[in-house]
C-alpha cells in the first residue's frame, strides 16, 4: 500500500510496531459462524492470497465463542455515537428480529481509502434506505475523529460511530498487522478507483487519524444481518480491499426486510 499511497500522493501516517505482538494468525479457512440454517465461514475475497508479505505478519483478532451467535455476540458490544458521543449497543441500532441492517467496518477515521468508502455508502444511503436497510458505518478512533471525516467529507453523523478498542474488529476476527495494511496485493483495487478516491480526499486530512498510530493496522470489513442472523460477510484482505457494493445490495434486495 506504500507504493499506492505514493501514487496518488495521499499523506500516509508513520506507524510503529505495537510494544506486543498480537495473537497467532488465523485458522487458514475462515471464521466459523452459527447460522439459521446451520454453519457457515466467513471468508476474505477469493482472488487475493491469504499469505501476507513475508516479515509482516497479518493476524485476525479472537473469534466469538463457540457455539454462540454472532449477532447475539456482536449486539453487545458498545461503540460510540459521532454525533453525540455517547456510548450505544450495537443491538440497539436496529429491529433484532426481522430488521435489515449493512455494518460497514472502515479502517479508521484518517484513511483516504476509508473516506472513499464512506462516500459511497453515503451516496448509496437513498438506496438502503428505500430497502428498509439501516446503514451503521464503524472506524477505528474517537468520536471526534469521527466528524472530522464526517464535517469534511461529508457524512451523516447520524449513521456514523466509533470503535476506539476495536471491539467489535476483535470479535468479528477482521485482519490487522503490516503486511495486511501496506503490502497485500489485494490493495491493487484502489488504482481501479483513482477518480473516486481522488474526489473522496479533497477536504482530507490527517488530523483523523487515531491518536493510538497502532489502530492504522486494522482492516475493516462488510456484514448484513436480518435480525440476528448474519446474512452476508466479507473481510477486507488488504487496505482500500472493500466488498463490492453491487454484492451488498443484492443481498438487500434479496432479503425481505421487516
Amino acid at each position: 500500500m506504500a507504493a499506492a499511497a505514493a501514487s496518488t500522493s495521499l499523506p500516509v501516517p508513520r506507524v510503529s510496531l505495537p510494544p506486543s505482538a498480537r495473537p497467532a494468525a488465523a485458522p487458514r479457512h475462515g471464521l466459523l459462524i452459527p447460522g439459521r440454517r446451520g454453519c457457515f465461514r466467513l471468508r476474505g475475497s477469493p482472488a487475493a492470497p491469504a499469505a501476507a508479505a513475508s516479515g509482516s505478519p497479518s493476524v485476525p483478532s479472537s473469534s466469538p465463542e463457540a457455539g454462540s451467535g454472532i449477532g447475539d455476540a456482536l449486539g453487545g458490544v458498545a461503540i460510540y455515537s459521532a454525533a453525540t458521543g455517547e456510548p450505544v449497543l450495537f443491538r440497539d441500532l436496529w429491529d433484532q428480529n426481522e430488521g435489515m441492517a449493512v455494518v460497514a467496518l472502515l479502517r479508521h477515521f484518517g484513511c483516504p481509502c476509508c473516506w472513499e468508502l464512506a462516500s459511497v455508502l453515503r451516496d448509496t444511503k437513498e438506496r438502503f434506505d428505500s430497502a428498509g436497510v439501516k446503514l451503521i458505518a464503524v472506524g477505528v478512533g474517537t468520536p471526534d475523529k469521527a466528524r472530522i471525516l464526517a464535517e469534511r467529507l461529508p457524512f451523516p453523523l447520524d449513521y456514523l460511530y466509533a470503535d476506539p478498542e476495536r471491539k467489535a474488529y476483535d470479535l468479528l476476527g477482521l485482519y490487522f498487522g503490516i503486511g495486511r495494511t501496506f503490502f497485500n496485493p489485494a490493495s491493487a483495487s484502489v488504482f481501479s478507483r483513482f477518480d473516486s478516491l481522488k474526489e473522496a480526499v479533497k477536504n482530507y486530512t490527517i488530523e483523523a487519524t487515531p491518536d493510538d498510530r497502532a489502530s492504522v493496522l486494522q482492516q475493516g470489513g462488510m456484514f448484513v444481518f436480518r435480525g440476528k442472523e448474519l446474512i452476508y460477510a466479507r473481510k477486507d484482505e488488504g487496505t482500500g480491499d472493500h466488498a463490492p457494493l453491487d454484492d451488498v445490495l443484492n443481498i438487500c434486495c434479496k432479503a425481505p426486510a421487516a
